[in-house]
């Protein structure tokens, strides 16, 4: 039977899912396929002369694991507004990055993700029934009829 409720909810889970995935594979390789050791030497070389190699140390396992991590969490539907703001940071510094080195000329891979994360951000979270965060805090879900909202 078609609802209006289960539209809003496959739509959610399309958009979630569909980012969640993006975000999976991209740090899957680079954790798992080239390692964070390459992933510095390919990505991270060009910054010493602007930052300290600890910071540019720790973006590089950051940006590398929210993404891992964050994948797998929004597929599942598990935290998903704690780890949209993550990726959200994360897409901050990886724009930064960028932009410290060259003009940011070619937005295909920010973009995208940028209009997901917002969406994912801005739907309201009733609407994402079909999620693990669904099935174990329901009693707790935000509701528009909820006055914690």
């Amino acid at each position: 039977m078609y609802t209006v409720e289960k539209e809003k909810a496959a739509g959610s889970l399309f958009l979630r899912c569909l980012l969640g995935v993006i975000l999976l594979f991209q740090g899957y390789g680079k954790i798992v396929t080239l390692g964070i050791k390459k992933i510095y030497d390919l990505f991270f070389s060009g910054y010493e002369q602007l930052l300290p190699k600890w910071i540019i140390l720790s973006t590089a396992y950051y940006t590398s694991y929210i993404e891992l991590i964050g994948g797998v969490l929004l597929v599942l539907g598990l935290f998903k507004k704690q780890v949209l703001y993550l990726l959200a940071l994360d897409l901050i510094i990886v724009s930064i990055g960028h932009g410290l080195l060259e003009p940011i000329w070619d937005l295909q891979h920010v973009f995208p993700r940028a209009i997901l994360i917002a969406a994912l951000l801005l739907l309201p979270q009733h609407w994402d029934k079909w999620s693990l965060n669904f099935i174990l805090f329901k009693k707790t879900a935000i509701h528009p009829t909820n006055p914690v909202n």
